[in-house]
């Protein structure tokens, strides 16, 4: 999987730690501080919202006593304390980042999250050192699924795209890095579960968890 590779580029969320769960346990939370609950059918009417536009969703859907940026401000700081303290590491994701740094090989970070959280989260994990350069999606003219968020990371890590290997949990993701000509492992998640014929369709290779990559049990899928 790494023959021939000069750099690693990871995704976040859903593929280098578990945190999925996150924003609609944080409905959840939010919510829950105004005695109210999560109604059936929200994450689908929110498909697709930028995070403002969630944010004023909320504010006109239910009776919160918050402006729209206190909403969003409740939201990032909930998010924050969040990713300090609860969210970990995929299995063997570390040992993966330290034999890869042993070998002096170039890492980054290519996320639709926000630059303060992906730091927060990274830090909190101790690997936050391991990454030579972090991009989010807000920095690039378009996000995932078009390729500007891998190249960009690619150019910064002054690395071939040809001679990148991707890592992503979802089918937008894996999408972006095969526009970008890179090779792509996709990384089995709860989360998109449901989408797995599409990932095994989209990557190069599929893992279980990064184990799979230190022990050589990845699957080779084309």
């Amino acid at each position: 999987m790494l023959k021939n590779k000069k750099a690693v580029i990871f995704d976040l969320d859903g593929t280098l730690v578990d945190s999925m769960w996150i924003w609609k346990e944080i409905d959840i939370r939010f919510l829950g501080k105004y005695g109210m609950t999560v109604p059936e059918g929200l994450n689908d009417a929110l498909e697709g919202c930028s995070f403002h536009e969630t944010a004023r969703y909320f504010k006109e859907h239910f009776p919160l006593p918050l402006s729209i940026e206190e909403i969003m401000e409740t939201w990032n700081r909930m998010a924050a304390e969040m990713y300090e303290n609860e969210i970990s590491l995929k299995e063997g994701a570390g040992e993966f980042i330290r034999m890869l740094k042993e070998e002096n090989m170039p890492l980054g970070i290519a996320t639709s999250n926000s630059r303060e959280l992906a730091k927060v989260c990274l830090k909190s994990n101790g690997i936050l050192d391991a990454f030579d350069y972090i991009c989010t999606s807000n920095e690039v003219p378009r996000g995932k699924p078009e390729p500007d968020v891998y190249l960009h990371t690619a150019e910064m890590l002054s690395v071939d795209p040809k001679e990148v290997l991707v890592f992503e949990d979802i089918p937008y993701g894996l999408m972006a890095g095969k526009r970008a000509n890179m090779e792509t492992c996709a990384v089995r998640d709860p989360y998109s579960e449901r989408a797995m014929e599409e990932k095994l369709k989209l990557a190069d290779y599929f893992i279980d968890s990064y184990y799979d990559v230190l022990n050589g049990t990845y699957q080779k899928l084309s």
